[in-house]
């Protein structure tokens, strides 16, 4: 799953910063690249938020690296990753910029996706697996619709929420509403499974940051839970609906591997 490809080419998203170019052999820092002088970027449009850390240098900020650190957890499931110059380094490697980008955390920026599944039954009377995508507002391209953890917040509870908020508009939905979803949602995300747990190849990763997440399978065996709720895109989704797993499906970041692995697993289990 560690394809680490999307975050190494082309302009670095909601920017016009280039890139600078990685080859394959040249991604591991062990390996030596003398020439590598990407630019440093740190989008505007983060400093100062509350849910973002502040530059590394300011007098106050003092990061505990691969550990909790108060709320944040500064930890990696990919194991101990390396600070150079206080700065700590992508695990994977270099990805052709420096700096923060777009993310809020330096080092690991923990997201939970839910893989809400159901079976559908096409005319041949064949069943083909289904899952809920969301069409992202940034990119454009389908996606799980996860999101990034709450300081303090366990990854399920992230990925229960995201899931109403970008599946179902809870955002925008009257209480009443809400409470029945509670109420029908309530034992169904008890049943997750955990499917992976690690680096995400995620556009927005740098050099200094990076996406992980925990990816949990929320399934729907007969389609009378989920499948009988009316999706509504919310937050940070422009659209919303039940996608056939299929081997040409195109996915955000690596969200097709993790939907793949999904679709594995059921099928072994009907065996």
């Amino acid at each position: 799953m560690l394809t680490h490809f999307k975050c190494r080419f082309g302009v670095y998203p909601r920017s016009n910063v280039e890139r600078y170019f990685v080859p394959d052999d040249k991604v591991s820092w062990d390996v030596e690249y003398k020439d590598y002088t990407p630019q440093n970027y740190t989008s505007p449009a983060i400093k100062g938020k509350p849910w973002a850390d502040p530059e590394i240098g300011s007098p106050n900020f003092k990061p505990i690296w691969n550990d909790d650190d108060g709320n944040v957890d500064r930890k990696s499931h990919m194991g101990v990753y390396k600070i150079l110059d206080g700065y700590p380094l992508n695990p994977v490697g270099r990805t052709g910029i420096h700096g923060r980008g777009t993310l809020g955390r330096w080092g690991p920026n923990h997201a939970a996706d839910p893989i809400v599944t159901k079976w559908k039954i096409d005319k041949n009377n064949k069943k083909i697996l289904q899952f809920i995508a969301i069409k992202r507002r940034d990119t454009g391209e389908w996606a799980l619709p996860g999101g990034m953890v709450d300081p303090g917040e366990k990854a399920a509870t992230t990925a229960m929420r995201e899931f109403q908020e970008e599946a179902l508009n809870s955002l925008e939905a009257m209480q009443d509403e809400k409470e029945a979803w509670r109420v029908k949602l309530k034992d169904f995300f008890r049943t997750g499974i955990e499917i992976y747990s690690g680096y995400v190849d995620d556009p927005r990763n740098t050099d200094n940051a990076w996406m992980e997440t925990v990816a949990y399978n929320f399934h729907d065996d007969t389609g009378f839970i989920v499948g009988q709720f009316n999706l509504n895109a919310g937050d940070d989704a422009i659209g919303v609906c039940w996608v056939d797993i299929t081997p040409d499906i195109n996915l955000y970041a690596s969200h097709k591997d993790i939907v793949n692995s999904v679709l594995q697993r059921h099928l072994e289990s009907k065996k």
